[in-house]
């Protein structure tokens, strides 16, 4: 079986739709569960990976400020083209979130501790 760029702009797509709603729905199911009993580190976890959705929306807010190059390509080549644009943007985002360089994980971690009396 091979495939072709008509094949992989197809999976993009399918891959775009599932994400996008994947990600924003794990996070909200998260959120909305009792996290009165996870432990230390799970809470650190769940505020990482808002912290990493968050700031990935604001790369992505950041994207659409950059003009488009009126380059003529294939709609297949800028279905890839997007696919790798979003997938570096989530990966990103992920690093950014390790690292701590925002903050944000370990703000909400801290409030997140003082709601759920885990200090």
């Amino acid at each position: 079986m091979s495939l072709g760029i008509n094949t992989t702009g197809s999976f993009y797509n399918n891959y775009k739709t599932d994400t996008a709603t994947d990600s924003a729905g794990k996070l909200e199911e998260t959120l909305n569960s009792d996290l009165s009993k996870a432990t230390e580190e799970e809470l650190m976890d769940v505020c990482k990976d808002f912290e990493a959705y968050f700031i990935e929306q604001m790369f992505k807010a950041m994207q659409k400020m950059v003009p488009e190059s009126e380059e003529n390509v294939s709609a297949s080549t800028k279905q890839l083209k997007d696919y790798y644009k979003e997938q570096m943007t989530q990966s990103y985002a992920e690093q950014a979130s390790e690292e701590g360089s925002f903050g944000i994980a370990q703000v909400l971690y801290e409030q997140m501790k003082r709601n759920y009396g885990l200090e």
